[in-house]
C-alpha cells in the first residue's frame, strides 16, 4: 500500500524513528517539526495521514489539528495525534479537535501500522469521491468541495450490536443524548436490520459466547448496503490481537472496556462526521452525473446520453439477434406556438409532449430529448410493426387533448410527426438506424404532419 504519511513533531529522534518504521512499510514519508510547517505542507502537497504530536512548543498538536480540520481543503486528511499522555481527558481532546485518533507513546508498531493503513483506505474513498466532484465542478458541484458539511445537526442512527444486557444498558445510558441508539442481542438478527436501515454507525461487542465479532465485520464489509458505515469495535483488555484483525478488515475505530462516556461520544462523533462528509460528496456527485445526462426543461435524459446509451442498446440486440426499434418524434410547428405565445408556452408544450411520450412507453425503453423539438425513443426487443403502433398511440395520445399554456389559462392544438425504423438483419450501424428514422420523420412532415411513417427499407 503506497500513500504518503507527515510524520509531526519537535523532536527529530522521535520523528526519525517513525519515518524508518514507515518506510520500512514502504510509505512515502515527509517529515514537519512545528505546527505551522506540518499545516503548509498540508495545504500545498497530497498528503494521505497525518501522524502529529501533541507536545510541541508554540502551537501544539491540539491547535495544528483543530486548524487542519476547520479548512475545508484538509479536513478529509486522517489525523493521528501520538503523544506521551494518557489520560482519557487527553484523548477526549484530541478527537474533539477533530483527530481520527489517539495513540499513546510508546506506540505498538503493528498497531500504529494497522491503523495507519486503515486510515489510508478511508482517504482513498474520500480521494476518489472527491476526484469525481472536481472534475465535474463546472456543472455545479464546485461548492461540496469549498465546505465543512454540517454534521452535529441532527442525531445519528446508531446500532450497537451486543448479546450482554449490563453491557448494552451501560452504552444506552452513555449514549442517550447524543444519538438514537437500537440494541440487537443477536448477531445474526443485528446483521440484517444493519442492512436493512440507514445506519450512521454500527458498534459490535466482541464478548460475545459463541460468535466471532469479526465475522459480523466482514459481512457487513461484504456487503453493498453496508460497506461504507462506520463499524466501531468494543472490545475488552488484552484484545489487542482481534482488534489488529479488525482494522485489517475494515473496522474504523475501537474503544477498550472500560468505556468512558466522553471518549466514546467523542469517537462516534468523528465515525460520523466522517461519514456524512463522504455521503454528501457521493450525493453530489451522483446528482451531477444526472444533472449531465437530463434535459433541464423536460427531465428526460438528453443527446448526450443518447450517443453513449444507444450504441451499447444496439451492440447487445445484434449480438443476441433480438429486435431493436426506434422512433423520432418532432413537435409540428413549434416555432408557430413560440411566435405567438412566447417561449414560456413553447417550453409548456415540450414538458407536456415529454410527459405524454413518457406515460406510454415502457421502463425499458429510452427517451431522449433529441434536438430542441425533438424526442427520440429507442425501444429493446420490439420489433417494426409493434414500434409502430406505439408511435401511432403515442401521436393520437397528443393530438386528441389539448395543450394547456401560460399556467392553464390557454389551451392549444398541439400535434407531433414520427418516424420509425428498426435494426436490419446482416450489416447495420447505428447511424444508419438514426438515419433511416430520420428520412421517414421527413416523410412524415412532408406527408401534411400528424402522422408516423415507418422506415419503407425495412
Amino acid at each position: 500500500m503506497t500513500a504518503r504519511i507527515l510524520v509531526v513533531g519537535n523532536i527529530p529522534a522521535n520523528v526519525r524513528l517513525l519515518e524508518v518504521r514507515l518506510l520500512a512499510e514502504y510509505f512515502e514519508v515527509l517529515t514537519a517539526g512545528n505546527g505551522p510547517d506540518a499545516i503548509e505542507t498540508c495545504e500545498n502537497g497530497k498528503v494521505d495521514v497525518v501522524l502529529l504530536d501533541v507536545m510541541m512548543p508554540g502551537m501544539d498538536g491540539f491547535e495544528v489539528c483543530r486548524r487542519l480540520k476547520s479548512d475545508p481543503a484538509t479536513s478529509h486528511i486522517p489525523v493521528v495525534m501520538i503523544t506521551a499522555l494518557d489520560q482519557v481527558s487527553d484523548r477526549v481532546r484530541g478527537l474533539e479537535a477533530g483527530a481520527d485518533d489517539f495513540l499513546t507513546k510508546p506506540v505498538n508498531d503493528l498497531q500504529l501500522m494497522t491503523r495507519v493503513k486503515s486510515l489510508v483506505r478511508l482517504k482513498t474513498l474520500t480521494d476518489e469521491l472527491r476526484l469525481r466532484a472536481s472534475t465535474t465542478r463546472n456543472i455545479g458541484i464546485e461548492e461540496p468541495l469549498s465546505r465543512n458539511f454540517a454534521s452535529a445537526d441532527t442525531t445519528p442512527k446508531v446500532l450497537l450490536i451486543d448479546e450482554r444486557k449490563s453491557s448494552f444498558e451501560r452504552v444506552q445510558k452513555m449514549l442517550r443524548s447524543s444519538a438514537d441508539l437500537d440494541i440487537a442481542t443477536d448477531p445474526h438478527a443485528g446483521f440484517f436490520q444493519a442492512a436493512e436501515t440507514p445506519y450512521e454507525c454500527v458498534m459490535i461487542s466482541t464478548g460475545f459466547a459463541d460468535f466471532d465479532p469479526l465475522r459480523l465485520c466482514s459481512q457487513l464489509r461484504s456487503l453493498d448496503r453496508t460497506r461504507f458505515v462506520p463499524i466501531i469495535l468494543l472490545a475488552e483488555q488484552g484484545e489487542e490481537g482481534r482488534i489488529v484483525r479488525g482494522l485489517e478488515l475494515g473496522i474504523n475505530d475501537y474503544l477498550m472496556r472500560p468505556i468512558d462516556q466522553h471518549e466514546l461520544t467523542a469517537r462516534l462523533r468523528t465515525q460520523v462526521r466522517r461519514k456524512r462528509y463522504n455521503d454528501q460528496l457521493r450525493a453530489s456527485v451522483t446528482q451531477t452525473i444526472e444533472m449531465a445526462v437530463t434535459d433541464a426543461l423536460t427531465g428526460l435524459h438528453n443527446r448526450r446520453y443518447l450517443d453513449s446509451h444507444l450504441q451499447t442498446l444496439f451492440d447487445r440486440a445484434v449480438a443476441r439477434r433480438r429486435p431493436l426499434s426506434m422512433m423520432i418524434t418532432d413537435v409540428d410547428l413549434l416555432k408557430s406556438v413560440n411566435d405567438a405565445y412566447g417561449h414560456h408556452a413553447g417550453g409548456d408544450v415540450l414538458r407536456e409532449c415529454a410527459h405524454r411520450l413518457r406515460r406510454n412507453v415502457r421502463g425499458i425503453d429510452l427517451a431522449c430529448v433529441y434536438g430542441v423539438d425533438e424526442f427520440v425513443v429507442v425501444m429493446p426487443d420490439t420489433n417494426i410493426k409493434v414500434a409502430a403502433k406505439v408511435a401511432e398511440h403515442i401521436r393520437a395520445e397528443i393530438a386528441q387533448m389539448p395543450f394547456e399554456i401560460e399556467q392553464g389559462s390557454k389551451a392549444i392544438e398541439v400535434t407531433v410527426s414520427v418516424g420509425v425504423s428498426s435494426v436490419l438483419k446482416g450489416t447495420d450501424t447505428v447511424a444508419a438506424l438514426i438515419k433511416r428514422a430520420d428520412v421517414a420523420l421527413y416523410r412524415a412532415k412532408n406527408g401534411g404532419r400528424n402522422r408516423v411513417v415507418v422506415c419503407l427499407d425495412q
